[in-house]
């Protein structure tokens, strides 16, 4: 039933000026406006669109997962960029200084966007 179409991911902002700075500049990805929201481009293809949303809740899961092979190198690019990464001192998912999780599983550090949801840089 499903297997000519492309699906895409969705997910709501409380501020499009603010996601659209965020998701071109910061993050370096290609964005396009239109009346009912944002547009990325991501490799592969892909596309994934961002709504606004007045009484938008961030998500406390990771919306977005970005695969890289370094992600020290990540974390200090993005960290330069302006993107701030989660500190996480208690729990099992601890991190260092930098905000990076080494232990079982992927070496992953989480950021958020400007609305409050949850992203990632995971080593491949």
């Amino acid at each position: 039933m499903f297997g000519n179409t492309k699906p895409f991911s969705s997910f709501s902002v409380n501020d499009i000026k603010k996601a659209k700075k965020f998701y071109g500049e910061i993050l370096g990805l290609e964005v396009k406006e239109s009346p009912e929201g944002l547009e990325l481009h991501v490799p592969g293809n892909n596309k994934i669109f961002i709504y606004p949303k007045e009484n938008h809740v961030p998500a406390t899961f990771t919306i977005l997962n970005f695969p890289v092979s370094n992600v020290d190198a990540a974390v200090d690019e993005l960290s330069k960029r302006g993107a701030h990464f989660e500190i996480y001192k208690e729990g099992e998912l601890r991190t260092d200084a930098k905000g990076i999780f080494r232990g079982e599983g992927p070496t992953i550090a989480w950021f958020k966007d400007p609305a409050g949801n949850f992203l990632s840089v995971l080593e491949e």
